[in-house]
């Protein structure tokens, strides 16, 4: 987007293309990330670069892990990336929902869950993962941190209070409940919940949308947090990001805090000793559900278990 916006207009705009170099587009097509990927590593199978919203990197995982179940590879990388550049949060300012409130104190700024949550903070940065199935990871004694039991990929179809930049709830609900059947668990198996809670309006309803989803009241619901008050709101590389959370507390036992929310939104207040405000040790740990909702009224669920040698 920046190279766009500070080169390719401007020269364009000047006649002046030739100055923009002979790899420009190599630089600015969608797919230029992926398949510099490609040639760095040697990749021969499916290389796209897929977009999303802010379910992209979770479907790409998701997709690499069908790809590989369904016998068309033995093992994929797969995540995303997001730059910062104010070319893109300018727009999500404009809509209002990005975080001034505590421009003074931008370590508060990022609130999900509380009820003084002002819009989301920007983020950017990216993550990979190598997924490859059991038998060559076994066979190459490869470090394993996590088994990707299923997952699921939806659109509510901006119907039943869906929207181009709001969820369908029915359609979350839908996603969530499909991933757990592609896992072969039930919902009473998940331990806890590494939320898309971005600090807007959405979060009290996306925590009522899991607990619909998974049949559990407050009494018995899984723990609950929001990497994102941590890193902020990375867009596209967000469900990947969280994914590597989300296995790295698997693989060492223990739940990230979700800070700054103190203060819990009024609606889920029944939830509040679900959602952790301190690292905690959790040595049982054995089944988290990661989430991934998107404009476009796209969601996402993966469901990540525990590695235990069998």
């Amino acid at each position: 987007m920046d190279t766009i916006a500070t080169m390719v207009v401007p020269l364009v705009n000047e006649g002046r293309v030739r100055r923009l170099g002979s790899r420009i587009v190599e630089q600015v097509m969608g797919s230029g990330t992926s398949a510099r990927i490609s040639g760095l590593i040697g990749a021969g199978n499916q290389v796209t670069s897929n977009s999303s919203a802010c379910s992209t990197s979770n479907e790409a995982v998701i997709e690499a892990m069908w790809r590989i179940r369904m016998g068309l590879a033995k093992r994929m990388v797969a995540g995303g990336s997001e730059g910062a550049t104010p070319y893109i949060w300018g727009g999500f300012d404009a809509m209002r929902v990005i975080c001034r409130k505590f421009n003074d104190n931008p370590t508060a700024g990022s609130r999900p869950m509380s009820a003084s949550a002002a819009g989301f903070v920007p983020g950017s940065g990216g993550a990979m993962l190598v997924l490859e199935e059991l038998e060559t990871a076994l066979a190459r004694s490869a470090r394993i941190y996590a088994e990707i039991m299923g997952g699921y990929v939806n659109c509510g179809g901006q119907r039943m209070g869906g929207t181009m930049t709001a969820p369908n709830p029915e359609g979350v609900r839908r996603c969530i409940c499909t991933a757990i059947s592609d896992a072969g668990i039930d919902a009473s198996e998940i331990d806890a919940i590494n939320g898309h809670l971005t600090a807007t309006y959405a979060d009290p309803h996306e925590v009522k949308s899991w607990a619909a989803a998974l049949g559990r009241v407050p009494e018995n619901f899984p723990f609950i947090q929001a990497t994102k008050s941590m890193i902020g709101h990375c867009l596209g590389a967000a469900g990947a990001i969280e994914c590597v959370a989300s296995i790295l507390q698997l693989y060492k036992g223990f739940l990230h805090p979700s800070i700054n929310c103190e203060d819990i939104h009024p609606e889920i207040v029944d939830y509040a000793e679900k959602i952790p405000k301190k690292c905690m040790e959790f040595p049982d740990l054995k089944i988290i559900a990661k989430a991934g909702f998107g404009f476009g009224d796209v969601n996402s669920c993966i469901i990540f278990k525990k590695w235990e040698e069998k």
